[in-house]
């Protein structure tokens, strides 16, 4: 395997495929940092050479945020969102959807399993 970005990615795959092992990379600007590095799209990483993995690399590292930057960066655009206490920041808070979905009838993904209140009962009559 190979490192790019200090990530392994798979040897035995094409090398735009492999690139999109990436966090922040896919198929699309996997193939333009290979064309920019002018590698062929299709080659099988475990055939690449040491000056063609060393361009690639160099390219990420100059011309993109990927992995571990670009978590923390998500995460920062978060927690400023939070801390001006916006409307956005409030959903992110509360755990709701933040983009206008509709909570009444969906959204489980953002609120979780649903938690059953008990209804109250009826009290019988007496006949």
């Amino acid at each position: 395997m190979a490192r790019v970005a200090g990530v392994e990615i798979p040897a035995h795959k094409q090398a735009w495929v492999s690139l999109t092992y990436l966090f922040g990379i896919g198929p699309a600007l996997a193939r333009k940092i290979l064309q920019d590095a002018n590698v062929p799209e299709t080659t099988k990483v475990k055939d690449l050479t040491e000056d063609q993995l060393a361009r690639i690399n160099s390219i990420i590292d100059k011309n993109y945020v990927v992995e571990g930057q670009l978590r923390r960066q998500i995460q920062q655009n978060i927690q400023r969102l939070k801390d001006i206490t916006c409307y956005r920041g409030f959903r992110h808070r509360r755990g709701l959807p933040v983009r206008g979905q509709r909570t009444r009838s969906n959204a489980r993904t953002r609120k979780g399993p649903r938690k059953t209140v008990a209804g109250k009962k009826q009290a019988k009559t007496p006949t």
